[in-house]
């Protein structure tokens, strides 16, 4: 999937707030966050809002920022994400919902991509359905202003079905420290995003 820039700007402040928590989960989840996105995260930290689950957790993931050394972060990625063989927790969606990679599921979002014009970008080698390849998705139908009926069905289709079973288990993973934080705002956002959904309907 392309991606141009970490945080763009659509034109309601709602629509900002959704696309840019997309796009930091897909950042985060994606690689070890560089510096530009640490400096980032940080800032969420003074965040004055906090009355609401999810507004919470990114406070936190903010403060967890601040504390967390650059170094650390790319060696706790290694372990949960990557690892010898494999990491300890497995960020794809077939994985989730088959118990193997590269199943229906993927063939069946692959379809669905194809079908709303996103191109697999060639120089990314994970397959599609990676937890931060649907995110960025989610971040360009609402940077594009797509249809909330387009929106909702790509959510519940490939993510709201394995995405709150992920972040459970990368909360709750032994090598997770910064990443028990982002684990907690992926999974405040997914049900963000349910009681959205479910309140334009």
């Amino acid at each position: 999937m392309n991606q141009n820039s970490l945080f763009v700007r659509t034109q309601e402040p709602e629509q900002i707030y959704r696309a840019n928590t997309y796009r930091l989960l897909a950042a985060l989840l994606r690689k070890p966050p560089d510096s530009d996105i640490l400096d980032y995260v940080q800032q969420l930290a003074n965040m004055t809002n906090g009355n609401d689950e999810l507004a919470t957790a990114l406070i936190g993931l903010g403060l967890a920022a601040r504390h967390a050394d650059p170094m650390m972060i790319d060696d706790e990625f290694h372990a949960l994400f990557i690892g010898l063989g494999r990491g300890e927790v497995v960020p794809y969606g077939s994985w989730y919902l088959t118990g193997f990679l590269m199943e229906k599921p993927l063939g069946q979002l692959r379809q669905e991509l194809a079908r709303l014009g996103f191109e697999r970008d060639p120089n990314v080698h994970e397959p599609e359905d990676h937890a931060a390849a649907l995110c960025e998705v989610m971040a360009m139908l609402i940077e594009d202003q797509a249809e909330f009926a387009q929106q909702a069905g790509f959510f519940q289709r490939h993510m709201v079905n394995w995405l709150k079973r992920f972040f459970g288990d990368l909360q709750g993973a032994t090598a997770a420290s910064f990443y028990q934080s982002v684990a907690q705002t992926g999974g405040a956002f997914i049900r963000f995003e349910q009681q959205y959904f479910n309140m334009q309907m």
